[in-house]
């Protein structure tokens, strides 16, 4: 076994702040001088990244590795779980495709991984000094105990001490910390070095009579009570950042719509960044009114999504908004969905298979194939209004489509990507809006057609205000923590 240093959290619960912690302690660790890379064995989610050397892993552990200043590394995420219904998921292994699995499918297969993942775990801590592990969900779910590689049974392989973090603002974090131990096994609770209450506000005096109460309880010190930080770092699967984050009033209004399977909606944070577009997400055709912008993202369902649109009335409206000459964009399985006609003739998405009609937008045929793309590439706008953004980005998708309409951009290979035709435009490149170009384009356009004065200034990679983001939450989690402790913690890994 390496020699590496390892810490791992855990969650009381999904969403309880274990993604941003980690990348907070890579940052640290890293500040600090040490080689550090981010671990998480299993990640169930659909914003996805691919690497530089075409493997697709969990985004989660991209911007953990950012902030560890290292190059995201499938070996980080060696199982990602993207689910494409409410009981199956897509399995991939080491960034490539190991199968479609319901529920009871992978719960039984899933012990079979465990040399995978401990292979991954053992070539990253050779090479680094310090080793940060996230957990998923919460190691008190003990229907899943048995055969677990992500949770207490990876702190126990690899003998990772455990911080286990709480979210007080969702309410009753003593119990949630308090059942969490109860529920674990004697071996387990001992893995357990320290406990972290998440996205505090108020008076922290107030709350140390509870915390002093928690310690004797579960026989665990309470290592640290982190605020309720305004920080705007990708988060992994919800729509809002973990930590916290509020949006003021913006004068252009871009409607994302939020498909129930939406996958990769990071794409659109560097809209959320700009001074003035104000970026929602809409379900409902009498929420969507008049935005300047429709965006329709990327989806694990194609297929399923467009048919949610159909019968919530979205297709329709989108539809309306665009023949009044509303700018609409898609990207990926939005992009799809624009076209004429989707074929999935070897049931990829659709085990029926058979074709279904796309929403008329964009002349563009798409047949879905079983093999999956992945490639990251740079490209230059082609569309009218938006053309000469350069962009950096990278392809995720299943489908091959046929154009019969003006590209929206050429890759720097020659060739060309996506669709433009008057105020609509589709493409399968995620991140499109990273370079900062592309936003600084769409929001002089949007502010002409509104007679609305733009704000110039000079174009902000996203990668940039992400490394000055997570600057910010490493501070504030810093003075937050007892680092003299996790340290020692630590040394006994």
């Amino acid at each position: 076994m390496s020699r590496a240093k390892r810490i791992m959290v855990q969650g009381t619960m999904s969403g309880a702040g274990k993604s941003l912690l980690c990348a907070a302690l890579c940052r640290i660790f890293a500040q600090d001088g040490y080689r550090v890379a981010p671990f998480k064995s299993q990640n169930m989610a659909l914003n996805s990244y691919v690497t530089r050397s075409g493997l697709e892993m969990g985004r989660a552990q991209v911007v953990q590795a950012q902030a560890a200043w290292a190059e995201p590394d499938v070996r980080m995420n060696p199982v990602l779980l993207k689910p494409s219904s409410d009981t199956g998921s897509q399995v991939i292994v080491m960034g490539e495709i190991r199968g479609q699995m319901s529920a009871a499918e992978y719960f039984r297969y899933k012990k079979q991984l465990f040399p995978e993942v401990l292979d991954a775990f053992d070539s990253l801590a050779a090479e680094n000094d310090i080793i940060v592990i996230e957990g998923a969900g919460s190691p008190a779910e003990i229907n899943l105990r048995e055969d677990d590689i992500v949770n207490m049974g990876l702190a126990l392989r690899v003998n990772a001490p455990v911080l286990l973090a709480g979210d007080i603002d969702r309410g009753g974090v003593f119990a949630q910390l308090y059942g969490t131990v109860a529920l674990l096994q004697p071996q387990e609770q001992a893995q357990i070095a320290g406990l972290i209450i998440t996205k505090f506000r108020g008076d922290l005096d107030i709350l140390r009579p509870g915390l002093a109460m928690l310690e004797e309880k579960t026989g665990k010190p309470v290592l640290g009570v982190v605020p309720y930080l305004k920080v705007d770092v990708d988060d992994e699967d919800s729509l809002a950042p973990c930590l916290g984050r509020e949006d003021a009033h913006k004068p252009l209004d871009a409607a994302v719509v939020r498909l129930p399977r939406i996958s990769n909606f990071t794409d659109f944070t560097p809209l959320e960044e700009h001074p003035q577009i104000g970026v929602r997400y809409v379900d409902d055709p009498r929420k969507l009114g008049s935005p300047d912008l429709v965006i329709l993202p990327g989806t694990k369902s194609t297929i399923g999504d467009l048919l949610w649109l159909r019968q919530t009335g979205l297709e329709a409206a989108i539809q309306k908004l665009a023949a009044s000459g509303t700018p609409v964009l898609g990207v990926c399985g939005g992009y799809q969905m624009l076209g004429t006609v989707i074929h999935d003739p070897e049931g990829v998405e659709h085990g029926a298979g058979g074709s279904l009609r796309g929403m008329g937008l964009l002349p563009i045929e798409t047949t879905f194939l079983p093999k999956k793309s992945r490639t990251r590439v740079e490209a230059s706008v082609l569309a009218g209004p938006l053309a000469g953004a350069k962009l950096d980005g990278y392809e995720i998708h299943m489908g091959r489509t046929e154009v019969k309409g003006d590209p929206f951009c050429v890759l720097e290979n020659g060739r060309q990507d996506g669709c433009a035709q008057g105020n609509v435009w589709g493409t399968y490149l995620h991140g499109l809006f990273d370079s900062g170009e592309l936003v600084q384009k769409l929001a002089a356009l949007l502010c002409q057609r509104k007679g609305l004065t733009v704000e110039t200034a000079e174009a902000m990679p996203h990668a940039a205000y992400q490394q000055a983001q997570l600057d910010l939450l490493a501070e504030g989690v810093r003075q937050a923590l007892d680092l003299e402790k996790i340290y020692r913690i630590m040394e006994g890994s």
